[in-house]
Order: C-alpha cells, then structure tokens, then sequence
C-alpha cells in the first residue's frame, strides 16, 4: 500500500469513527491529548493495527493525529493547516471589524511554524483548540502527511503553510488597501 493510500485509509477510519458516532472510540482517543505519542494505553486498540512496520516517527504521528482528530472531528477542512490559520483570521477579522490579522494569532502561528520536530505534537495541540474554539475546520490528510515531512530539511511544509496564510491575509489586506495584487 502507497503512502497516500494509507493515509487515506487511516484518515477514512477515523472519519468512520464520527459518522457512526463511536463516542466511546473517541473518548479513548482524546486520552492521548498532551500525553507522549504512543503512551496512551486505551489508544493501542485502534491505533496498533495501522502502524505495523511503521517508523517511530510515522506511528507517533497516527496517535498524535487520531488524538487531534478525535478532539475536533468537524468535516469540510480543505487545503494545509495555513489555509485553515487564514480562514480563522478573517473569522477573527470580521469578529472583530479589524483590517489586519490580530497580532496574538500571527503570533501563535509563526511559533507554530518554528516549532521543532520533538515539539510539534504540543504545538499543534494548541493550534487545533484556536481553530475548534472557532469551528474551523482542518484536511485531517494533509495534516498528517505534513506532520510526516515537518523535519524535511527544505522546510517545504512550513513553507507552505506560510505561503497559504500570508498569501490569503496579504490580497485580503491589499484590497482593503485599495491596492492591486501581484
């Protein structure tokens, strides 16, 4: 099985989880919100059978986003975790008749981006609970696969997540401005 399918596969499961609204499955895994990946005992049950032959790092990744997932499981996310950022500033734009993004949430996101390797599990734990305090929605596929390149050396998936959020927040801005985007 291709990478891409099993994340598909393991995404799909989760989702399962919530349309048949395993609220018990569910409860098991958010015990593993802030907890080491894989150290969660009531997790194993459903996180052990997709992580045969896995990396360490490939199956701490399937705790820390089934944890995630089972916390926030609202369906309808698109794009990388920078297109949901930039969904929440104008959320937070309009809450608050503000032109530019508040400073807080430009914060909180560039201390995402410059997390560690080691730290992301925390890091993203704060930054779902900003975007389910809002009922943002998150691609559950695109947040693992970026969770499994974050310690690309290129730093392609902070790239990314950078160029979705500033990318949205810079037309909004420059129209607003009056200005013509490039």
């Amino acid at each position: 099985m291709t990478e891409a399918n099993w994340i598909d596969h393991f995404i799909s499961f989760l989702e399962e989880l919530e349309r048949s609204k395993s609220r018990g499955a569910l409860a098991m895994l958010r015990r593993g919100l802030g907890k080491p990946p894989g150290t969660t005992p009531e997790m194993y049950r459903y996180i052990v059978p997709w992580t045969s032959g896995l990396s360490r790092w490939r199956e701490d990744a399937c705790y820390v986003v089934a944890a995630l997932f089972a916390w926030h499981p609202q369906p309808g996310g698109s794009g990388n975790l920078g297109n949901s950022f930039a969904s929440l500033a104008r959320q937070v734009q309009q809450d608050q008749g503000a032109k530019k993004i508040p400073e807080a949430l430009e914060g909180r996101f560039t201390a995402l981006l410059n997390s560690r390797q080691e730290d992301l599990p925390g890091y993203l734990r704060q930054a779902v609970s900003l975007l389910k305090s809002k009922e943002v929605p998150l691609d559950w596929r695109q947040l693992l696969k970026d969770y499994l390149a974050w310690g690309r050396e290129d730093r392609r998936v902070q790239r990314d997540w950078a160029r979705a959020f500033w990318r949205q927040s810079a037309v909004t801005e420059n129209i607003e401005e009056g200005g013509v985007q490039k």
